[in-house]
């Protein structure tokens, strides 16, 4: 029987010394220098651009090959004027520049799947990088807690017999005026990572969202770091308020239920419903429950360590509320309107831009998405115990 013969494979940095070599001299002295045919060299010479495009560890460049080499070509220049510059690139911005290109070059079939994305960076040696995260710890009786507070939840259901749209979740998320994403794509081996900011990543401000069971968004509340309110032309739809360290307080809660939570609908009729809310200070101060009491509504507390599995924003709405206003300031800082300071660097953005930002990335989560939280949550599911598989 006869043997098969190993075939050999060389990578793209072996064929790349080997053709340098063959350019300084010739052919037949690469090939004898390697010893390699004088054909292989040959070969790997004719199709040197091509090899040079390849990822150095790489042996052979099959799949087929890319089919809008020029637009891929512009993308992959914007994307590395983009990371000189130190600005964010996530995959989703780089699809949407694509397709920008591709209408610039009337590209009809173009679509810049996460597909193509995915090959495209490859193509082009680009990576994402990650950094890593900190789970938070659970407490040790965490069933326990849960189940009691399904049974509150159950129990002034089936007492007030609420409907969807009068039982309701509010949540205060920090937020910064820089958000660099955690990851960018870059080229593939880059000893530094720069991202640039205006360096405001440590000034805080918080939002506070709340929405209803029945997929209903409320207006955000936005609270800055300030002593007084700015004299600024800010959206509608957006409450303002200001607190010395930025933060919430009793006054605060005081006035988001006036203005947020009352202006849903059946606020101002004093419908029966039902609100819910961490253990946070501000929400279980006497005047609060009193104020809440005479707008018809009851509480009911998330126990303390358990936010992130049963409160419904913690668990499906304020990520995807802050990658979308991270988005946006990404978006601003590569080509928003900017000011500068007398030193030449970049201010930060204005508060009601910031605020402009905060309502257009609520607006876009799906009522879908924030009716489906508070099943996941065992807040609204149906109580034939039909829905009981959406659970966490």
């Amino acid at each position: 029987m006869l043997s098969r013969t190993k075939r050999s494979k060389y990578t793209a940095k072996f064929k790349l010394k080997v053709i340098e070599f063959a350019e300084k001299s010739n052919n037949v002295a690469a090939g004898r220098e390697y010893r390699k045919s004088e054909k292989l060299v040959r070969d790997w010479r004719r199709d040197a651009e091509k090899i040079k495009t390849m990822p150095k560890n790489k042996c052979a460049n099959r799949g087929k090959p890319c089919q809008w080499p020029e637009l891929e070509k512009q993308l992959k220049q914007w994307i590395e004027d983009q990371r000189k510059s130190g600005f964010v690139v996530t995959r989703n911005l780089a699809r949407l520049n694509a397709l920008t290109i591709a209408n610039q070059m009337k590209i009809a079939d173009f679509r810049a799947t996460n597909g193509w994305c995915t090959k495209f960076m490859r193509r082009n040696g680009f990576v994402i990088r990650q950094k890593t995260k900190i789970a938070q710890k659970q407490p040790d009786d965490l069933e326990d807690k849960i189940t009691k507070f399904h049974s509150f939840v159950i129990k002034r259901r089936r007492k007030m017999n609420y409907e969807l749209q009068n039982i309701g979740n509010m949540d205060e998320t920090p937020v910064w005026f820089d958000m660099p994403a955690a990851r960018t794509i870059d080229s593939r081996g880059a000893s530094t990572i720069l991202i640039k900011t205006t360096g405001h990543e440590k000034l805080r401000f918080t939002v506070v969202l709340a929405c209803l069971a029945d997929g209903r968004k409320l207006n955000p509340m936005v609270i800055f770091k300030r002593k007084t309110l700015p004299k600024a032309k800010f959206p509608s739809g957006v409450v303002v308020h200001v607190h010395p360290n930025g933060w919430m307080d009793e006054d605060g809660v005081l006035l988001w239920i006036e203005k947020v939570w009352r202006s849903r609908p059946g606020g101002f009729r004093r419908v029966n419903s039902m609100l819910v809310w961490d253990s946070f200070s501000a929400h279980l101060v006497d005047q609060a429950k009193r104020h809440l009491k005479e707008n018809n509504t009851s509480t009911a507390v998330i126990p303390g360590g358990l936010t992130s599995v049963i409160q419904p924003l913690d668990v499906s709405l304020n990520k995807p509320f802050k990658d979308r206003l991270r988005s946006k300031w990404t978006s601003w800082m590569i080509e928003g309107e900017k000011y500068f300071t007398k030193g030449g660097n970049v201010k930060a953005a204005s508060l009601p831009t910031v605020c402009q930002w905060v309502k257009e990335a609520w607006s876009e989560i799906a009522p879908e998405i924030v009716a489906r939280s508070f099943k996941k949550c065992g807040i609204s599911n149906a109580m034939d115990d039909t829905e009981d598989d959406m659970l966490w």
